[in-house]
């Protein structure tokens, strides 16, 4: 609403002009100031992704801790929010947080992951002091950090009509979402998004904080620079780098000359993701290496690991490789001589580094079809057309989201994916799944999901723990006992289910047991610990009351639905960086249309409950196997209206409970408390799956309705 002249008709020419400056003077006000809230607001997000993104990438620590960096920032967000009302100016402090976390997460990218031996995680150590402590302290700077942006945005809401400044808010968010996602989508470099992050900033300051802030910005910029190794590349996924085997130099791929696919003893080259190896390019073939050199007796090994499929296959017309990446498997059946190889990968930056620097040339072969996709989304679409279906060495290294604790190959890695992609396989056909799984609980794992899937005994190969399993459609003449270093191993399905199998519902293959592993644990009790001590001394005479505790409440759901929604989506449409990115932006999108319509509403109603509780029972009653097995427009239809719809009630009743408010920056805060406080619970997934966590959704929504219900509808909080 805007402001009002009063008596504009009265007290003569001079009282007239003077209240029309002042009410021009005001209603400029009120614009600077609502201008100031959207660039905070995208700022703030976009940082927030950007560090989710590059933190554990760059720091190997942080590899599989991407939902705590975000946990952290909203605990920074909302505290710094409460902040606000004790008069301190902390907004002036942002540039040297942000060098002293980029210099500690330099330091800190020398030190190796740690893991508990519920979790397996590659290259990774047995943790320590150390690195339990360092991990730790990244996460409080990273809290740290976003304080004073919080706070600033928490005075902000204090200044402005509660639901225009929302509004500001969300699409200030919203912006920051939608300009990461192109930010990724062209290929994400830090140094330029920090610079934006630093102009945004300075445009924000002070004018005698401007040169002061620019030094430490410049600082930051050099640190950032310092992360980064000649010739990395930023894809969707990952932080690719690239060595030259021979030299061990980092290799920039521009200047590889196209040459490397032709001619005898051709090059090899090592990809990394995240700092730590990943494959390697070459080709397999033993005719390009000089008769009883080194490669090719390496060559003839690799391709006989590669070919025992084919051993029992014979030359197929047709096969699909998901997880080709850098084209051994994609190269094997061609050496096999298949007629058509369907290639599927997520990340386009592996296949066109195979395609610039492979010797195999595969990608450049007229029947090997690339398609850039997910493997779970592809599954749903294609025919059964296949003599062999083969899973790649996925072997993930990230996460898919910083929403939940999903590793990007969390639904490829599942029972019913294998049962997606056994139907594919034609009479008389085979799948095939390659793995490195050096524990022996994976191995069985591993060999338990594919028999549950397809209802056959898997034939199992193995090699200090490179596993290759096979799984028949019909009956095989002769299986051999050994082909290459591998070799034939029985296996006995265990006598009890130590081991859960992973299924869409618990898409965790790399925990032993339905747990949170006790590295987590160790993280969020000591984050919770700091942030409830943070809260204490900060928030000083200002008490916590029902108004809070239902703020907390919304803010606890709102994030939880968030990440089911991401996790079902993904789980319909495929894991890439596209479909999360575009379920973000429809969220926010939902949460501005309920604010709009809440402003047009006098005050908050309980019925407005009722169809939220409703919508969850059904998210949480229906089974992902059944909107799985609908065709595209009914799974489109589905999470285009359905799915949305909790998160629009949920903003209504979030706005208009947040109109009547007593304050509008502690209630803020509350709810981003409540959002990390969610995330938090999201941790819960790993032990109930997420069906229970759906549950602990509509637990959480209760709690909000009877705060509301027990302490009346129009802002008269019992505190």
């Amino acid at each position: 609403m805007e402001p009002r002249v009063e008596g504009l008709g009265a007290g003569g020419p001079k009282r007239r002009w003077a209240a029309i400056l002042i009410y021009m003077s005001e209603r400029d006000r009120t614009r600077t100031q609502c201008l100031q809230l959207l660039a905070l607001s995208f700022v703030t997000l976009f940082l927030e992704l950007m560090i989710i993104r590059w933190v554990p990438a760059g720091v190997r620590l942080v590899a599989y801790y991407a939902n705590l960096m975000l946990i952290s920032s909203f605990l920074g967000i909302g505290l710094g929010a409460l902040l606000q009302n004790r008069g301190t100016r902390l907004f002036s402090l942002f540039p040297y947080l942000l060098a002293i976390d980029l210099a500690v997460l330099v330091i800190a990218r020398q030190l190796t992951l740690p893991t508990f031996g519920a979790e397996h995680r590659y290259y990774a150590v047995d943790p320590d002091i150390l690195n339990l402590s360092v991990l730790v302290a990244i996460f409080a700077l990273n809290v740290l950090l976003f304080v004073p942006l919080g706070e600033r945005i928490g005075a902000l809401f204090d200044s402005l009509p509660r639901l225009r400044a929302y509004a500001w808010d969300i699409a200030g968010s919203l912006l920051g979402t939608l300009a990461f996602g192109v930010f990724s989508f062209l290929f994400f470099a830090p140094i330029f998004g920090f610079a934006l992050v630093a102009g945004i900033y300075l445009g924000l300051a002070e004018k005698h904080m401007r040169w002061p802030s620019a030094l430490a910005f410049g600082v930051c910029l050099v640190l950032v620079g310092m992360s980064s190794l000649p010739g990395a590349i930023w894809s969707p996924y990952h932080y690719v780098t690239v060595q030259d085997i021979q030299s061990q130099a980092p290799v920039v791929i521009d200047e590889v000359p196209r040459e490397v696919r032709e001619g005898p003893d051709p090059p090899a080259f090592s990809v990394s993701v995240n700092r730590d190896y990943y494959q390697l390019l070459q080709t397999m073939d033993p005719t390009r290496y000089s008769p009883g050199s080194p490669a090719r007796q390496h060559a003839n090994r690799t391709l006989a690991n590669a070919s025992v499929l084919y051993r029992l296959l014979g030359s197929p017309d047709r096969v699909l490789v998901v997880g080709a990446g850098g084209g051994k498997d994609v190269e094997a059946a061609l050496l096999n001589g298949a007629g058509r190889v369907d290639a599927v990968e997520i990340d386009p930056v592996l296949v066109e580094l195979s395609r610039r620097l492979s010797a195999s040339g595969v990608y450049y072969d007229p029947r090997v079809h690339v398609v850039n996709d997910d493997a779970r989304a592809f599954f749903s679409r294609a025919e059964p057309v296949y003599d062999a279906v083969v899973f790649g060495h996925l072997d993930s290294q990230a996460l898919f989201s910083s929403m939940n604790n999903i590793r990007l190959d969390g639904f490829v890695y599942t029972v019913e994916s294998f049962r997606a992609a056994f139907r594919l396989v034609r009479e008389g056909g085979v799948l095939a799944l390659g793995f490195q799984a050096p524990r022996q609980w994976l191995q069985d794992k591993l060999v338990a999901m594919m028999a549950e899937a397809t209802g056959h005994e898997p034939i199992v190969y193995e090699h200090a723990g490179t596993l290759a399993i096979l799984v028949p459609r019909g009956e095989l003449e002769r299986v051999p006992e050994t082909y290459g270093t591998l070799k034939r191993v029985s296996w006995v399905p265990p006598a009890s289910d130590t081991t859960p199998l992973a299924t869409d519902d618990w898409p965790f293959l790399y925990l032993s047991e339905r747990s949170i592993p006790n590295d987590y644990l160790v993280v969020i009790v000591t984050l919770l610990a700091l942030s409830s001590i943070a809260l204490f001394v900060g928030m000083g005479p200002l008490r916590l009351g029902a108004e809070q505790v239902h703020f907390a409440a919304l803010g606890a759901g709102f994030l939880l639905l968030q990440t089911k929604s991401i996790t079902d989506c993904s789980l319909y449409f495929g894991a890439t960086w596209l479909v999360t990115t575009l379920v973000v932006a429809g969220i926010l999108v939902m949460v501005f249309a309920a604010n709009l319509v809440a402003m047009r509403i006098a005050s908050v109603r309980l019925s407005f409950y009722i169809p939220l509780l409703c919508v969850l029972f059904v998210l949480w009653w229906v089974p992902n196997d059944l909107v799985l097995e609908w065709p595209v427009w009914g799974r489109l239809a589905w999470v285009l209206v359905v799915v949305p719809l909790p998160v629009f009630f949920a903003g209504l009743i979030f706005s208009t409970t947040f109109r009547d408010a007593s304050a509008a920056s502690p209630s803020f805060g509350a709810n981003l408390l409540g959002s990390a406080v969610g995330g938090f619970a999201e941790y819960g997934g790993m032990a109930m799956g997420y069906q229970g966590l759906g549950l602990v959704v509509i637990a959480v929504y209760l709690l909000s309705f009877v705060v509301v219900a027990r302490t009346g509808l129009r802002g008269q909080w019992v505190s």
